[in-house]
């Protein structure tokens, strides 16, 4: 087997990293070698552009996944763990009308 032939059978992992441009130009290459027929370039092509993406989405879900378990073995707080300065002013907010309708300072008119 070519060293050629070798490289497009191992893009595995290297469809991965490899552009479609890159993909069509290694199958062009190997069709002018004659170890692909023209004939079947173009689905040996899209195949192998398919096959990288395929594994550039698990690749993606993997680290995802990876990222989310380091992160909660460390505690951090998460985006939608952290209260926003909008929530704490009408947390603030509606403490102090509680405590002022309390102290009878203020009328709590809860049905607006």
């Amino acid at each position: 087997m070519s060293n050629l032939f070798e490289k497009s059978i191992n893009l595995g992992l290297g469809a991965l990293v490899y552009s479609r441009e890159k993909v069509e130009d290694l199958v062009e290459e190997l069709v002018s070698k004659g170890e692909v027929a023209k004939k079947d370039a173009r689905q040996l092509a899209c195949e192998m552009v398919k096959r990288g993406e395929e594994q550039r989405d698990e690749l993606k879900k993997l680290i995802r996944s990876q990222v989310e378990e380091a992160l909660n073995q460390v505690n951090v707080a998460k985006k939608e763990d952290i209260v926003t300065k909008d929530e704490i002013s009408h947390l603030v907010r509606e403490q102090m009308i509680q405590v002022l309708s309390q102290q009878g300072i203020v009328k709590n008119d809860s049905s607006k």
